[in-house]
């Protein structure tokens, strides 16, 4: 049994802020070392030289401390709150959208939000979007995403039937990467969430984009489901930047969880191939 904790929101202000300026510049270990594996399998001449161009660019990038794509993202942020942390100071989504407001200016980071309608830009790119869970612990655990629109405006959640079952899931998942074609910025990276309800799928398909690349999933149905899928998206034969070759997607997160006898949610969340998040913990 964990004992109480207590933390003051400044503290997560000013984790927000730092994370915005890491997970905009640094290119995650986990997608270099993807980069690196699909340069040594790709096929196509052009392919490579794709990947080739995108581990420059993230060089300089860190190097030159500057974002990794002018598209800077809309700020995402992923709350694992632990319920014995009591916290103080302030009001817990004000402290998150202050520390985006001071990252995105403290890094000199393009705002990217704006009003649907008017497209007049806020100004400091909030408000962030915050998926909030509390867990047992006493600790805070919080990943930034900056989400691009790019590969946003190519996720799609689908209401499939259940008769059309696993096929269904599977057709659903190519026609989203075949239609996506170049846009996402590929190699992509892909969330599918399958079962639960219409809104609570498409946030566990992004959750699932902060697994590392990589790893297995420990649900035997889903890494099997997984492998699959990669195989399928990687012969549609897109490529990196979508310029043709065996790389189109650098790997597939699967999150399977029942769901109503009527339905069957599936949503598939697109993410490009800087993938950028970066995690903290208080």
């Amino acid at each position: 049994m964990s004992s109480l904790r207590t933390i003051d929101v400044s503290q997560l202000r000013d984790t927000v802020a730092g994370l915005c300026g890491q997970a905009d510049i640094f290119l995650p270990a986990d997608v270099r070392a993807a980069f690196n594996k699909a340069l040594a399998a790709e096929e196509s001449p052009v392919g490579r030289e794709v990947i080739s161009r995108l581990l420059e660019n993230a060089d300089i990038a860190e190097a030159e401390s500057m974002p990794i794509c002018q598209d800077c993202g809309l700020a995402v942020v992923f709350l694992d709150l632990g319920q014995d942390v009591h916290l103080v100071g302030g009001d817990l989504t004000e402290a998150i959208n202050e520390g985006v407001r001071r990252g995105y200016e403290q890094s000199y980071l393009r705002k990217s939000v704006c009003h649907p309608f008017t497209r007049a830009n806020t100004g400091d790119n909030t408000p962030a979007v915050i998926h909030m869970r509390v867990v047992p612990g006493n600790q805070v655990r919080l990943w930034l995403v900056p989400k691009g629109g790019g590969s946003e405006n190519m996720s799609k959640v689908f209401l499939v039937t259940p008769a059309q079952g696993l096929p269904g899931i599977k057709d659903r998942v190519i026609e989203t990467v075949e239609a996506a074609g170049p846009n996402p910025c590929p190699p992509i990276i892909l969330g599918v969430a399958v079962g639960g309800t219409f809104e609570e799928a498409g946030i566990r398909a992004k959750r699932a984009l902060l697994r590392e690349l990589g790893s297995v999933n420990p649900d035997p149905e889903a890494a099997a489901l997984e492998s699959e899928l990669l195989t399928l998206v990687n012969n549609l034969g897109i490529g990196p930047a979508g310029l043709g070759g065996r790389t189109t997607c650098l790997g597939v997160f699967v999150d399977i969880k029942p769901c109503h006898i009527a339905s069957l949610p599936c949503a598939v969340n697109v993410q490009c191939h800087a993938a950028r998040h970066k995690e903290a913990v208080l």
